[in-house]
């Protein structure tokens, strides 16, 4: 873990460490197909987020190809404040908010290899911004393609406290 997410994530609420990060929650659209999050008991399923920022999607393309891997991992910090959004909007407030498991899934090449590297990005957002509520389970994945081409999509399981 870098220093920078140790120093920031011990102070203030989470709100506050969202807003010294320069960082706001979105607003998510609504989608006539899906939600964005589903509650069970004290569990949130947090749909698969994309790296929208103020409704425009980021980027499109492959990690390895057409996208740079430290781009990448800018995208995959907006998906996960996507993600945070969601949760949010599920629980009512982010200091309710703890991350069980995230699944990073990266759009790249064959070879490209360092998918964990760009899911680092977003564990790192989530820690500084949650603390300890936002360390979390993992998994990252390489995949052939996502939704309109996106090179990151992330999926949560969150739990309210």
């Amino acid at each position: 873990m870098s220093g920078r997410v140790a120093s920031v994530a011990h102070t203030g609420s989470a709100s506050d460490r969202l807003q010294a990060l320069g960082l706001a929650l979105p607003e998510l659209r609504e989608n006539p197909y899906y939600v964005h999050h589903r509650s069970v008991d004290s569990s949130i399923y947090i749909s698969g987020q994309l790296p929208y920022k103020e409704g425009w999607l980021l980027g499109q393309g492959v990690v390895g190809r057409d996208v740079e891997p430290e781009t990448a991992r800018e995208f995959a910090r907006h998906a996960a404040l996507n993600c945070l959004a969601a949760a949010v909007q599920a629980v009512g407030d982010l200091d309710r908010v703890r991350i069980e498991q995230m699944l990073v899934f990266v759009a790249s090449t064959p070879d490209f290899g360092l998918q964990s590297q760009v899911a680092n990005a977003a564990s790192e957002l989530l820690i500084e911004v949650l603390g300890e509520n936002g360390r979390h389970a993992r998994t990252a994945l390489g995949v052939a393609g996502l939704p309109l081409n996106s090179p990151v999509e992330i999926q949560m399981v969150c739990t309210a406290v």
